[in-house]
């Protein structure tokens, strides 16, 4: 094979974005040859020459393509996965992979056993420049061993109409959760990216405080980590004017991402050396300061998909491994469960456990929710950065 046939499921934003990107021709080797969705109108697509199918199932057996992009609500991407697996193709799995981890465990199982197949996750952030700068310096060491984290990430701002433009949105059972599953894949993917898994997380998330809905749109997580380190995860879809603030705390220093600056106060000395052999009680280690440079480039879908491709033509190793996409899943599951249960959990959580609590919270909702059509909106505006 020396271009791989791309097929996308899911037409609605997200969806029509990669289409635009892979038609424009920003990914070599590849081509998209056929769309699915039930519920949109197919007859624009055909008219750009592409195959079109109203169930994606069939056109992931139809022989049109290699390979799949799962862009649909999220409590059908672990079902097409694992359809597309059986169905011998490569995937693409849009955030999140699945809704629970007890689903994203199904789905890794079924692509073990498919043997040359591709998997893929959408976390495009690991390809955005000031995310690959932090994690290069603290791989290199220059900021020692991490102690805290803090990531102040309120700049979600949604109005009542955007929770009402979908009936799976904000709800247990269309969407699986709140602000948590929804906005902030990304940022708890790069959070453990870069500083690795915790071991101990302590969840409260407020439901529908901002909004007429019955899933969380404010969060606070208090995160341990085995070394020791502690860190604080805010977020909210109601807070405006919102922060994005990210900081990351090292024995030999201090990084601070915000206001589209990268900033590092970088000790001369590592403290915790400098406070053993230190002479004088009110002493601090000296600093120098830098700003880190890097490139100001949009949300990087079509590098991630060219590296997928890669991968599947080349055995280039991924950027964003299907099964990395569990890491954000456990950690949203666990800042909910633990916020539901009023309780600590120790890392891995429990799946099952937490499988067993979301089907309590659907077989129990009353929720009634209208539903509002909304046109001519420009959702690229809400890519995190």
């Amino acid at each position: 094979m020396d271009s791989v046939r791309i097929g996308i499921i899911g037409l609605g934003n997200i969806g029509k974005y990669h289409a635009g990107y892979l038609q424009e021709g920003r990914v070599s080797r590849c081509a998209l040859t056929a769309v699915a969705d039930p519920f949109a109108p197919l007859a624009p697509w055909e008219q750009k020459g592409l195959k079109t199918f109203s169930d994606g199932e069939t056109m992931m057996r139809s022989g049109e393509i290699d390979a799949v992009i799962i862009a649909t609500p999220h409590y059908q991407h672990t079902t097409l996965g694992i359809a597309a697996f059986e169905a011998g193709l490569h995937v693409m799995v849009e955030k999140p992979i699945s809704v629970h981890k007890a689903d994203a465990e199904r789905l890794i199982a079924a692509h073990a056993q498919q043997d040359g197949r591709v998997f893929g996750a959408m976390f495009q952030l690991r390809t955005e420049p000031r995310y690959m700068r932090m994690k290069r310096v603290i791989e290199s060491g220059e900021l020692g061993d991490i102690v805290r984290v803090n990531w102040i990430n309120t700049d979600w701002f949604r109005t009542e109409i955007y929770y009402a433009s979908g009936g799976w949105r904000a709800t247990w059972k269309g969407e699986g959760g709140g602000v948590l599953l929804n906005q902030c894949p990304h940022n708890l993917d790069i959070l453990q990216w870069l500083c690795g898994m915790p071991s101990r997380v302590r969840g409260f998330c407020q439901i529908g405080r901002y909004h007429n809905i019955e899933v969380e749109d404010n969060v606070t997580a208090y995160l341990e980590w085995s070394n020791g380190a502690t860190g604080v995860f805010i977020t909210s879809t109601g807070e405006a004017p919102g922060t994005n603030r990210f900081e990351i705390c090292g024995t030999r220093g201090k990084l601070l991402l915000e206001h589209n600056r990268l900033h590092f106060t970088r000790n001369d000395t590592d403290m915790l050396t400098f406070s053993r052999e230190s002479k004088v009680g009110f002493a601090k280690p000296e600093v120098w300061n830098a700003e880190i440079p890097f490139a100001d480039v949009p949300a990087q879908h079509a590098t991630l998909m060219q590296n997928f491709v890669d991968a599947i033509l080349d055995g280039t190793d991924l950027v964003a491994p299907g099964a990395d996409g569990m890491n954000s899943i456990e950690l949203a599951n666990s800042a909910l469960y633990s916020s539901l249960v009023g309780q600590t959990i120790d890392l891995p959580l429990d799946g099952a456990a937490y499988e067993s609590k979301l089907q309590q919270l659907i077989a129990e909702s009353k929720f009634e929710k209208k539903v509002v059509e909304v046109k001519g909106e420009d959702f690229t505006k809400s890519f995190v950065r």
